[in-house]
């Protein structure tokens, strides 16, 4: 049984952080460190990621010692939520500070910990995902990168694809088969950090339609991963990697990414919508609204130390495919709003454009809708 009908989560205990983050965001745009409607939260922009860190919004989570806060998980929820809303160019720290670092956090070594959470508090430390592979489509099982144990660590060898920014960042939590698989093909899966500037790793673009280089194929020949660089056990990485597609698959960028363009709408609009454009504008944001409410479940569910993967899935599939539609109804809309050439109408160009772009990943990132459906099903029991 799928339930949302639980609380969610009490955000307004959190309104001083708000506060703190917009005024953060407001500096920010001011200073003209970033156009909301030109870039989306994938942009990779070490210098905000920087200046996130020393404002303590990265690793907001994690024991001091580690270089956070010790905050609550739902405290972290306003201040994503936030940059996501304000269209802020997160990309250099997203990874690191949503999965891989919580990932070291629990899993990793002491070492791995000491060297490298710091850093990401301190929006130093960028971090890609080395999960898809070539011919394997979704089936995330079917990796054959293959890690063997050697004298004080193991060897990789294999690739990756569709590595999200694997050019610009530090490290890689790369997910290998350490052993045959059994029954199971689940089985004999391992993560491991790879740092991307030593030798035995190639890293290649993969340019998309408009030349924009955000992803890449990464090739592992003779890699060397010390066994502290470990996370988990060995044959553990399966388990680690369904625990954290929950945080990946339900938080506000399933709902958000597309947000910029809805307020461009808006604007474009005007304060005198006809009814067609009314209603279309305001069942967009009532599916808005009821995505933040499940979301913000799932936060409280989190926080609680809950694993709601069916849940989050549900909230990936139904968020990104509304993501998806709001660039084709927009563009339908503002087709009857009529007039151009002002402020509004080139941000909403702006924003079209951008979103146009970007909206096929949506529903790709974090799973592909059948393979979500998969998992809905299961849940359900019908499957």
């Amino acid at each position: 049984m799928i339930d949302f009908n639980g609380q969610p989560a009490d955000l307004s205990v959190y309104e001083p952080t708000r506060r703190r983050v917009r005024e953060f965001l407001a500096s920010e745009l001011a200073r003209g460190s970033f156009k909301p409607w030109q870039v989306t939260w994938t942009t990779f922009d070490r210098e905000f990621s920087r200046r996130a860190g020393a404002a303590g919004f990265i690793g907001m989570t994690w024991p001091r010692e580690y270089g956070g806060q010790e905050a609550s998980a739902l405290e972290r929820y306003v201040v994503v939520e936030e940059m996501l809303a304000a269209g802020a160019p997160c990309g250099a720290h997203w990874i690191a500070d949503r999965q891989s670092g919580p990932q070291i956090l629990k899993h990793g070594s002491e070492r791995a910990r000491r060297e490298i959470l710091p850093r990401i508090a301190r929006g130093e430390c960028a971090f890609g995902i080395g999960m898809s592979e070539p011919d394997s489509g979704s089936d995330l099982a079917a990796v054959r990168t293959r890690a063997d144990k050697v004298d004080g660590g193991w060897v990789i060898n294999g690739t990756k694809v569709w590595t999200t920014n694997a050019h610009q960042v530090d490290y890689l939590i790369t997910l290998v088969r350490t052993a045959p698989a059994g029954e199971r093909k689940h089985e004999g899966l391992t993560q491991m950090i790879t740092p991307t500037n030593v030798r035995g790793i190639t890293v290649r673009p993969i340019l998309d339609l408009s030349g924009h280089h955000e992803f890449n194929e990464v090739h592992f020949e003779d890699y060397f991963v010390p066994d502290d660089m470990l996370v988990g056990e060995p044959g553990s990485g399966w388990a680690m990697v369904t625990a954290e597609l929950a945080y990946e698959r339900s938080g506000p960028d399933r709902y958000l990414s597309a947000w910029q363009l809805l307020a461009a709408l808006v604007d474009r609009i005007g304060p005198q919508p006809d009814r067609h454009q009314s209603v279309q504008v305001g069942r967009l944001v009532a599916h808005a609204m009821a995505l933040r409410r499940m979301s913000t479940v799932i936060a409280g569910m989190l926080d609680r130390g809950a694993n709601p993967q069916v849940e989050a899935a549900l909230v990936k599939h139904a968020g990104t495919g509304f993501e998806r539609e709001i660039p084709e109804i927009a563009r339908l809309l503002v087709e009857r709003a009529g007039g151009s050439g002002d402020a509004a109408a080139t941000r909403f160009d702006e924003a079209l454009r951008q979103v146009t772009l970007t909206a096929p990943s949506f529903t790709l990132r974090g799973g592909t809708r059948e393979i979500l459906r998969g998992v809905i099903a299961r849940g359900l029991g019908l499957r």
